[in-house]
């Protein structure tokens, strides 16, 4: 029995009081009851936290809810070390034996002393902790850093060598570490666990027939980046839990099956594309706040980051089919580069630097060269080596060989030259572990290149996007086919098609649909499932014609973005059947600019990328242009000797202006007057990727 009517998750700290204002770093508390969301619940401290727990409980048990709590630190420690600590390998007994020694309160705790304590008890105080956070105070068995560590366990978990980015329970301090988060929250379950005694189940630890479950979970598995008005710790809690809610029955019970009985797991690791391909995006991701009704283009950029995250899936692939596709987990240098030092020239090594005057060494038998094993110099000797060469044993400066001369046997040169001159440090490029392509990043020829020169041949990336285009209008024909006077032929369907492409994304065409809202309903249902989003020309506003409009409003998950920006203002916005629909406006001109300016960012977003911001350069004009306040405005326009122009007509109609642009000018919202020479921002074509 493992179905659930609320989910709950608990983000937790192991510091001190963090005050009445809610802010990061702090216990934040997500709950998601009968699939809907709950304001996240700050936490200012961990009585406190424990109260609402004990409250949440209740309040689940007595409405006969079946309530799943995921707390964000390890229910265990790797194998080992409960049976070396307690004398039993039951990780749970582990827990009673913290809440027994461990000494809270708002302001001060014991845990630093408490892990010195088991350091000198397991060793000799040089591990399996280390970090001691007490900034005034030094703790006899408890390293300040890593230096002179040993850990007579292993440094992580099963699960943390899975989940990559997951700290070691042994680190008690520092950014990201949990070992503290630990020694603060076992004793609370603990606790919990003999409070509400034959209530509660812990996983995986023991099978789930019990009203509450506790489960270990870490929210950056699955949770993106936090929207921008919202603090990172009450997103994920807020987000995981609803990722939670949604799963399948059968794929929750999937992810459950999972028994570890001493070390713990992460609850959802190993299927990571599961949880965030859970219903991605919310009905309601477009919904403008209240009240609005002009929104200025700024904020409905704003308002678009915010809301939208990855809709697809992740894959991994190797590097050599990589290209394009945009990277989903952090890249991480496997080795270093260079992986051992070498010389930068062809020349001659050996120890140490000279001093002004002439140098005589003589030299070592045979020589270095790129791809041998090193070797050893004797003392007092010098080698001949060549460019990329592994510094061998008692090498560390090169002399140039333009700079020498052999004579009977030696190398004769003359100073000064400093220790390690022409030479490669190891790692001196990058390090190994340190990350060489971040996640939501585009991969790029030279990022194969840095991928495979530190050890990698694989990574994960999202699949491709699948964007479906749709034109709507009795008035549209087919490019070709036979037109009345009153009828157009359809410009818009072939230029988004294209843009898709060249966005990086892959293109569905959807073909045209008249103006009939039955023919459009089936068509929005027959691409369910066969494209990740969509985007339709005409109909997007609130006419009799407007059917993209009507049947978004007709799904309840309509926004008729009204922006303030000239071509364009009517954007309709909204989900079907979860299924992102970008509605917009049927005239061409108004139609690219739209989609430049708000479908490419926010297609990036869903394809996995980074938000991309066009890169915009001030140059002056070459025209004159009074513009009225109240609306961003983008002209077409092209650089001529220097200075950049704009089409002779600004008519939205003049589909021949975007064949003869060469990018944008963007004129700001309010008024302005510009006259030649006048800087004004120029937004090129490439900066949007086309």
């Amino acid at each position: 029995m493992t179905g659930f009517d609320t989910f709950v998750v608990i983000d937790w700290s192991g510091g001190n009081d963090t005050g009445g204002s809610p802010r990061k770093d702090a216990i934040w508390a997500g709950v998601n009851r009968n699939g809907q969301d709950q304001d996240p619940v700050y936490l200012r401290n961990r009585t406190v936290a424990e109260a609402w727990i004990v409250d949440l409980i209740r309040a689940e048990l007595e409405a006969e809810r079946r309530v799943m709590i995921g707390f964000d630190f390890p229910f265990g420690y790797p194998a080992g070390f409960a049976e070396a600590l307690t004398g039993y390998t039951d990780p749970l007994v582990l827990w009673d034996w913290f809440e027994a020694r461990i000494e809270d309160s708002p302001e001060t705790n014991n845990r630093f002393d408490l892990a010195a304590e088991m350091n000198l008890g397991l060793g000799d105080g040089v591990g399996p902790f280390w970090f001691n956070g007490l900034p005034n105070r030094d703790i006899p068995g408890l390293l300040r850093r890593k230096e002179g560590y040993a850990n007579p366990f292993s440094e992580k978990r099963q699960a943390e060598t899975r989940a990559k980015g997951a700290f070691s329970c042994w680190q008690m301090g520092g950014a990201g570490a949990v070992g503290s988060q630990v020694f603060m929250g076992l004793p609370v379950l603990s606790r919990l666990r003999k409070r509400f005694h034959g209530e509660i189940n812990v996983w995986p630890f023991e099978q789930l027939k019990r009203p509450v479950a506790f489960v270990e979970v870490w929210p950056s598995l699955t949770v993106g980046d936090a929207p921008a008005e919202m603090i990172k710790d009450a997103w994920q809690v807020q987000e995981l839990s609803r990722q939670m809610s949604e799963l399948p029955a059968a794929a929750l019970d999937e992810m459950l099956d999972v028994y570890a009985p001493e070390e713990g797991w992460i609850f959802g690791l190993g299927f990571e594309d599961r949880m965030k391909t859970a219903s991605p995006l919310r009905n309601d991701c477009f919904a403008l706040p209240p009240g609005v009704h002009w929104t200025p283009v700024d904020e409905a950029l704003s308002l678009l980051r915010s809301r939208l995250s990855p809709v697809v899936s992740v894959e991994t692939v190797e590097i050599g089919g990589a290209l394009g596709r945009i990277v989903a987990q952090d890249v991480t240098a496997k080795r270093a580069n260079p992986p051992l030092p070498n010389t930068a020239v062809d020349g001659y090594g050996f120890v140490g630097g000279r001093g002004d005057g002439p140098h005589q060494l003589p030299l070592a038998d045979g020589r270095a060269a790129a791809g041998d094993a090193p070797g050893t110099v004797p003392a007092g000797q010098a080698i001949r080596i060549l460019t990329g060469a592994a510094l061998p044993t008692g090498v560390d400066t090169v002399v140039l060989q333009e700079d020498v001369r052999i004579e009977d046997g030696a190398v004769v040169f003359n100073g000064p030259i400093k220790p390690g001159a022409n030479t490669r440090k190891a790692g001196e490029d990058v390090e190994q572990g340190h990350v060489v392509t971040r996640a939501g990043r585009r991969v790029a020829a030279a990022d194969l290149a840095l991928m495979a020169a530190t050890g990698n041949d694989a990574l994960d990336v999202y699949q491709p996007l699948r964007v479906g285009v749709i034109s709507t209008g009795d008035e549209i024909v087919e490019p070709g086919g036979a037109a009345s006077d009153g009828q157009i032929y359809d410009a818009n369907r072939p230029m988004l098609l294209a843009l898709v492409r060249q966005f990086g994304h892959t293109a569905v065409d959807l073909g045209h649909v008249g103006d009939d809202r039955a023919a459009l309903r089936a068509r929005l249902n027959s691409a369910t499932g066969d494209v990740d989003a969509i985007l339709t020309s005409g109909g997007a506003s609130a006419g009799d014609e407007d059917h993209v409009s009507a049947l978004l409003q007709e799904a309840g998950a309509l926004s008729l973005w009204r922006v303030a920006v000239k071509p364009g203002r009517p954007l309709a916005l909204g989900m079907w059947h979860g299924l992102p629909v970008f509605g917009l406006p049927g005239n061409p001109v108004a139609a690219m600019v739209c989609t430049l300016i708000f479908a490419r960012p926010a297609l990036s977003v869903m394809a996995g990328q980074e938000w991309t911001t066009p890169q915009g350069f001030d140059v002056p004009a070459a025209f004159e242009k009074r513009k009225k306040p109240g609306r961003r405005e983008f002209l077409r326009a092209r650089m001529c000797d220097g200075r950049v122009e704009v089409f002779a007509s600004e008519g939205s109609g003049r589909i021949s202006g975007l064949s003869w642009a060469e990018g944008l000018v963007e004129l700001p919202d309010g008024a302005v007057h510009v006259r030649p020479g006048d800087m004004v921002r120029y937004i090129p074509y490439g900066s949007f990727g086309i």
